[in-house]
Formats: C-alpha cells, sequence, structure tokens
C-alpha cells in the first residue's frame, strides 16, 4: 500500500482545542538493539530504506485536557528535531507544563486486539511553540530525503 508510511500534517488546535500538558521531561529516543550489551545510541529519522530527514529523535508524554477517559487522555508524542526541545512555559505543577505543539503530523495506526480494535494515532511534532534552543526546524513527513 503506498500510503502506509504517510505523515498527515495537521494543525495543532484542531487536534488538540483545549492544549496538552508535557508530562515530565523529553528525553532522546534510543534505537532498539538485540544485542544487550551494544552500546545505546539515538534514533535517528530513517526508516527502512533508508529515507527521512535524519533528524534526531525525542520523546515524551503529552495529556491531552480535552481528553475523555483516563486511558485515552495521554499518549506518547515523538520529536524530530536536532536538539531536544525546551518548552518555554513554566510548570503549572511539578512535572506539568502547558505546550503547544508545532510541524503536528499524525500518522493512522490500529490499536488493540481481537474484537476491541480501534484507530488510533502515532504523533510526531517539530518543535514546542516560543522555543528558542534551535531544537525547531521546517516540518519533515517520514518518507522525504534529507536536503
Amino acid at each position: 500500500m503506498a500510503l502506509k508510511d504517510m505523515w498527515i500534517p495537521t494543525d495543532f488546535r484542531s487536534v488538540f482545542p483545549k492544549g496538552v500538558l508535557l508530562l515530565g521531561d523529553i528525553e532522546a529516543q534510543i534505537e532498539f538493539s538485540e544485542d544487550r550489551n551494544a552500546p545505546k545510541r539515538q534514533a535517528l529519522d530513517f526508516d527502512r530504506e533508508g529515507n527521512g530527514s535524519g533528524k534526531r529523535l525525542w520523546k515524551a508524554t503529552i495529556m491531552d485536557r480535552a481528553g475523555g477517559k483516563a486511558n485515552q487522555a495521554s499518549f506518547d508524542i515523538t520529536f524530530v528535531a536536532d536538539q531536544v526541545p525546551v518548552p518555554s512555559e513554566p510548570e503549572v505543577m511539578d512535572g506539568l507544563r502547558p505546550i503547544e505543539l508545532e510541524g503536528l503530523l499524525l500518522k493512522p495506526r490500529v490499536v488493540g486486539n481481537g474484537n476491541f480494535k480501534s484507530v488510533g494515532f502515532y504523533i510526531r511534532a517539530t518543535g514546542i511553540k516560543g522555543d528558542n534552543s534551535g531544537a525547531k526546524g521546517a516540518p519533515t513527513a517520514r518518507g522525504e530525503k534529507a536536503a
């Protein structure tokens, strides 16, 4: 299927009308290795065919302020940026700070198992609004060649 690796660009407020909260810190996403003794390496934005931006991947957990059930209110996202994005807003509680994602990309996926399947999304962003750390870059959908 030609659309299996398609990332859909979207507007932040269309997906998260009440905004989101960052839970904890943004951390480097580590590449999977079957060798337990191999050194840990940060994952880069490349697919199996070598397509992608080549930028570093960072992971974070966010909570949708408009989310309904507890199991639907928080989820993981991936930042695609050379440097770790830095939130500019102060914490509202320990480990919670409001953020607005920039360069938001969604990719649909099937979640659940058996008779309890539904549609979920992989979520990517290129940065955080108000971040002056230099992490922000132009939005790049997976599958595009690095410039």
